[in-house]
């Protein structure tokens, strides 16, 4: 087993990376181009681990390179090997979720970490992988490792519905007439302009970020958080995307209002990006049933909607995914 290390920002694509990640149907934020856009906007700059059996990619791992200190210093060109850091395995915006190991073996699982510490040499005090979902633990956890459950846990809906209407027919009486009510409200607006489709061309990245970062800021920044805020450069590239849908929430004149992404996928599409200008609860509650029609109309297996406002969600048919945190000290790193 053969680990390389790829700093998107300088280094070529792995070779056969494009073709392992549409074979397993990665998600947008695997594309080595947009994890390129996303370091050099980025404080804490992903890299890319990618392990090889027999020449042929077996797993990879983004891995958040987070040093202490730092402060608002955006991609630092380079970074010194005795500094002190801690390494993420976190794709940001797409869960949490930072590893994919097709195969599901440990050994695989353990080869990339030997990987990281060698790449970040001596001075890495710990590996983290954030949001890890219940039934991925057993190929991170281990002796010397702490497991700890994330609290809210992810939101998913089980598409079991054959139409809409066995979905609507599955809600609470009063959460059925609501949905509907919405739908009302929404066809009878006239300033009210809804659009929703992929590789969208008439939306401005940058307006999207502000309205993000808007949207944010109401909430407060989470402790331990190693994300920058999205950057517009990133939206740009990702709302273009084939494999994105873009719904957007627009007033007569041109000027967004709500927004939201849809990450396509054969199996599991995901419910990405929310913000919206103003307290339009209804909006969030029409995003969600638009996907999951979108879902339902697709035979998709299910939909994933995130860790915010799991109650709402649930009030929609999504249930509860377990995931968890593990923290691997340094010396643990590989064994």
């Amino acid at each position: 087993m053969t680990v390389t290390v790829h700093d998107p920002r300088h280094d070529p694509a792995p070779s056969g990376w494009s073709d392992f990640a549409a074979r397993h149907h990665l998600y947008p934020p695997w594309d080595y181009e947009l994890l390129g856009v996303e370091a050099w906007l980025s404080r804490n700059p992903p890299l890319l681990a990618v392990a090889r059996s027999g020449g042929e990619i077996a797993g990879a791992m983004a891995v958040l390179v987070c040093v202490p200190g730092r402060g608002d210093r955006y991609a630092p060109p380079r970074m010194r090997r005795l500094a002190p850091k801690v390494a993420q395995v976190y794709q940001p915006w797409l869960g949490g979720e930072g590893f994919f190991v097709p195969s599901g073996a440990v050994d695989v699982v353990r080869a990339l970490e030997k990987g990281v510490r060698a790449h970040l040499g001596p001075a890495l005090a710990g590996l983290i992988y954030r949001n890890v979902p219940a039934s991925l633990a057993p190929l991170v956890s281990g002796r010397g490792r702490v497991v700890r459950q994330v609290s809210p846990s992810a939101s998913v809906l089980e598409n079991t519905f054959g139409d809409e209407d066995e979905w609507l027919a599955s809600l609470s009486r009063n959460r059925r007439k609501n949905v509907r009510r919405v739908d009302r409200l929404v066809a009878a607006d006239p300033s009210l302009v809804v659009r929703f489709g992929p590789a969208r061309t008439d939306v401005d990245g940058v307006a999207l970020a502000g309205l993000m970062r808007t949207h944010r800021s109401k909430f407060g920044k989470q402790p331990f958080d190693p994300r920058t805020p999205v950057a517009g450069a990133y939206l740009a590239e990702v709302v273009r995307r084939q494999d994105v849908h873009t719904l957007t929430y627009s007033d007569v004149d041109g000027q967004v209002l709500a927004f939201s992404t849809y990450l396509d996928h054969p199996v599991a599409p995901i419910l990405q990006f929310w913000a919206s200008r103003e307290d339009r609860g209804h909006l969030y509650f029409d995003c969600h049933a638009r996907a999951i029609r979108h879902v339902i109309a697709g035979g998709r297996k299910e939909l994933s909607a995130g860790r915010a406002k799991f109650a709402q969600k649930e009030s929609l048919g999504f249930g509860a995914r377990p995931m968890c945190v593990v923290g691997v000290p340094g010396p643990v790193i590989g064994r």
